[in-house]
Parts: C-alpha cells; sequence; structure tokens
C-alpha cells in the first residue's frame, strides 16, 4: 500500500474517531438533564439471558420452524426408504410434535417450545400454506380431462363418495350423543362424518401412480380422473356442510349458498376468460415474468378472501382460483413449480405441526376409544374401497384392476387433514373425534401402496398361471 494512501486512511480513522468520542461526551452530559423526566424505556428483545431471549415471539417462531421443517424432511425421508408417500412421514412427525409423544414424554420442553399463545402465529403460516397447496391442486386439474372423462371414472367417481358417505352419516347415529362437541346439531355432524368418509387424496394418488409405474396408463388414467371428480364433488358438498353449519337457520344458509353460487359462476365465466385474455402472453411463454406471477397472486389471494367472506373458508376460494388459471401447461407447471415447492417444503409441515397440536391421541385412553377408532377406519375403508371395487367391477374392470383403483381412491391423506381442520375450527368435531379421524387419514393412507403393491403381484401372479394352463393345454 501506497505512504499516501496509509496517511489518508489512517487519518480519516483518527479525525471521525475523535469526533465520536467527543459527541458521546457531550451526549452523556444530557443524561443528568433527562434523568427525573421520566421511566426508563422498556428492555428491547435483544436484553437478558439466551433463555429470556428465547422466549420472545421471533426467536420463539424461528426455533418452531426450525424444529418442524427438519422433522418434517427427516421422517418424510424415512417413509420413502420403506416405500411410502413422504407426507405420511410429514404428517406422523406434526402429531410427533404435539402433546401425543412430545407433551406426553416432556411436557415442560413441549410448554416451551409451543405455549398456547405462540400458536396463533403458527395457525396463520398454516393457513398461507394450505391455501397455496389447494391453489397448486386447482392447477394440476385438467378440466378438459373431466368434460371428455369415461363414463367409468363419473360412475366410479360418484359410486366411491356415495357409498363412504353414507356409511358417515349413518355412523353419525352412533357417534353423535357422546363424541359430538356440546350445542352441535346432528345434520351438520353427521353431514360433516360423510364427507370425512369421502374425501380422496388427489395429489397423494397422483404420487402413488408415478412411482408404480401406473401414470399414463388406462387405469391410471381412470384413476386419475376419477379422483378428480371426486375431488370437486367433495370439496363442493364440503362448501355446502361449512354453509349451513356456519349460518343460523335455513334462510342464512340459503344466501350463502346463492352467495356461493353467483361466485363460482363469475370465476368461472368472467374472471377465468380476462385472465385468459390479461395473461394470454405471458402464459405462452416459459418464463412468465413477475408481473404475471403477481397478478395470480392477488386473484389467488382475492378468491380465498371473497370465500372467506362469504362463509365457506378461504381454501375453496384458493382452490378455485387454481382451477380458472390459462390452460397452458407450461405456465401452469411453471406456477406449480414455483408455489407448491416453497409451500410443500416449508409452510405445509407448519400445517402438519399445527394439526399435531391439535391431536391428542391421549384422548383416547380405554379400550372402547380404541374400538371406536378401529371401527371409523373400517368403516372408512368399506366405503371407499369397496365402494369403488364394486362400481369398477359393474363397469367392466377386473378384479384385480377394481381392487386397485379402490385401494388409491381409499387413500386421504393431506386433504383429509385440511377437511378435518376446517371441521375442528367450525367446532363440528370435539378433539377426541379428531385425534380418531386424523388416526384413520394416516391408517387409510399408508395402506394404499402396500395394496396396491398386493394388486400388482396377485395380477401377475393370474396372468402367469392363465399363461401356464393355456401352454398345457396346447
Amino acid at each position: 500500500m501506497k505512504r499516501g494512501l496509509v496517511v489518508y486512511y489512517v487519518s480519516t480513522l483518527v479525525v471521525f474517531g475523535v469526533g465520536i468520542a467527543l459527541v458521546l461526551a457531550q451526549g452523556r452530559n444530557l443524561e443528568t438533564a433527562r434523568a427525573t423526566a421520566g421511566a426508563p424505556p422498556a428492555a428491547v428483545a435483544s436484553s437478558g439471558t439466551v433463555l429470556e431471549r428465547l422466549q420472545h415471539p421471533l426467536p420463539l417462531l424461528l426455533v418452531q420452524l426450525i424444529l418442524i421443517v427438519a422433522a418434517a424432511r427427516v421422517l418424510g425421508a424415512l417413509f420413502r426408504r420403506i416405500g411410502q408417500p413422504p407426507v405420511i412421514g410429514e404428517i406422523v412427525a406434526g402429531i410427533l410434535l404435539g402433546p401425543s409423544l412430545l407433551g406426553a414424554v416432556a411436557p415442560g420442553v413441549f410448554q416451551a417450545i409451543f405455549p398456547a399463545a405462540s400458536t396463533g402465529l403458527l395457525k396463520l403460516f398454516a393457513e398461507i400454506g394450505v391455501l397455496l397447496f389447494l391453489f397448486a391442486v386447482g392447477l394440476e386439474l385438467d378440466v378438459d380431462r373431466l368434460r371428455g372423462s369415461a363414463q367409468t371414472a363419473v360412475v366410479v367417481s360418484h359410486a366411491s363418495i356415495v357409498a363412504p358417505y353414507f356409511l358417515g352419516v349413518g355412523l353419525a347415529l352412533f357417534l353423535y350423543r357422546e363424541n359430538a362437541p356440546p350445542g352441535v346439531r346432528f345434520t351438520p355432524f353427521a353431514l360433516f362424518m360423510g364427507i370425512a368418509m369421502s374425501i380422496t387424496a388427489f395429489p397423494v394418488l397422483v404420487r402413488i401412480l408415478k412411482e408404480k409405474g401406473l401414470f399414463g396408463s388406462e387405469l391410471g388414467n381412470t384413476a386419475v380422473t376419477a379422483a378428480a371428480v371426486d375431488d370437486v364433488t367433495a370439496w363442493s358438498l364440503l362448501a355446502m356442510v361449512v354453509a349451513i353449519s356456519a349460518s343460523r337457520g335455513f334462510w342464512a344458509a340459503s344466501v350463502t349458498m346463492l352467495l356461493t353460487v353467483a361466485f363460482v359462476a363469475a370465476m368461472i365465466f368472467v374472471v377465468g376468460p380476462l385472465l385468459r385474455r390479461l395473461l394470454g402472453g405471458p402464459a405462452a411463454r416459459e418464463q412468465p415474468g413477475k408481473t404475471a406471477v403477481a397478478a395470480v397472486l392477488v386473484v389467488l389471494l382475492g378468491s380465498a378472501l371473497t370465500t372467506e367472506l362469504i362463509g365457506i373458508h378461504a381454501l375453496f376460494g384458493a382452490f378455485l382460483a387454481g382451477v380458472v388459471m390459462p390452460r397452458p401447461r407450461a405456465f401452469r407447471a411453471y406456477l406449480t413449480e414455483r408455489l407448491e415447492e416453497f409451500s410443500s417444503v416449508f409452510l405445509l409441515p407448519v400445517f402438519f405441526a399445527f394439526t399435531g397440536l391439535r391431536t391428542s391421541i391421549g384422548l383416547l385412553d380405554d379400550a372402547r376409544s380404541w374400538l371406536l377408532c378401529g371401527l371409523l377406519i373400517l368403516v372408512a375403508t368399506a366405503g371407499k374401497l369397496g365402494g369403488t371395487l364394486f362400481a369398477a367391477r359393474a363397469v367392466g374392470s377386473s378384479w384385480y384392476q377394481a381392487f386397485t383403483l379402490g385401494a388409491l381412491m381409499n387413500s386421504r391423506g393431506l386433504m383429509e387433514l385440511i377437511a378435518l381442520n376446517v371441521g375442528y375450527e367450525l367446532g363440528i368435531l370435539s378433539p377426541r373425534i379428531f385425534a380418531m379421524m386424523v388416526l384413520m387419514a394416516l391408517v387409510t393412507t399408508f395402506a394404499t401402496s402396500p395394496l396396491v403393491s398386493l394388486a400388482n403381484r396377485l395380477s401377475r401372479r393370474g396372468e402367469a398361471e392363465s399363461d401356464a394352463r393355456m401352454r398345457s393345454t396346447n
């Protein structure tokens, strides 16, 4: 370094350093004049010991998010290694972080990390994650496929809804007296039980089909179409149940449903064409640009806000916003990649953790409770798998194909948890029945992959035996 540059550097530090010291010295003289002016200011967030600082909202939230995301990724990877969709591991991680395990084994640690006062922020993160997820589900819904869907898919889909719906409503007769929350009417409770038994996890089903090499096959196309019709129908029914439950009296429910129908019509016939006109250029490019993405987010949030104000929950608006987006596959794939990746890695694990905080398996503290939980799982499986199986057989599918289709439709996963949380927030489900239904969602989703693998092995064995018989005959 040149001598002149060194002199300039040192002199600059000395001059300004001395100036800062003189200002600070003069400022300390002002402290005496203000000593009696009032109480000292409140301590800032960085004061106190490390443990004390961890109790402030931001550090506590960061600790919660680190723990939630890490646990979800670890268990998700573990379940993937045993042939299960990672979403099951993420759901299990959320339950383990709640009162079912962490709260039971280390209640002090649980209360320190997840105090009741902190759940409000987690709930907001969880709800934003669900909105983005359902928007992505709407993007993945191929409306053209639904319009031209085969009769097989429509018949199978509606049979897979009606059969479990009937069994769920019938089961409500035995559950209502002891398990419904006080003050809840039988009609919304029974209708919601029917919905909970009828839902299929469309995204999980698609992922299982891809993992099993069935995506794009005749069976895979039937399953995807049936699941898509199933989701649209089930979520429409759930919107109706929410409207009935949230409204007071017949007329209030009627107004809510009329507003819902008007909003759906406006989204399909006004907002959809308008978006295709305004975003036609960006949608045709591989990189739509930030302005187009910002416009999409405005539509997503505005649609979610509208349905929330109507009274049927923001998630319906998010789903519908995804459905009416411009059709180019590249545009939808771009949006899905940008939004779903952030949501699935960061925000959805928060939703699972928040669900886990609500799930207390310890409430099932006797044999009667576990028998009732087993009955719920049995009825849910019989209705969904059985209804799908016999409907598929009725339209000409083989037993193996029909059983595979039934096993796929019996997967509930995240979609079921979303519906259960809606029921819990509306006060339709008690904590005890909520815990049972969460376990039902886990068991039915966990069973999907093994049942599909079993059907494939039996199908191959049957084909081999048939070929052997034909060769022996010849």
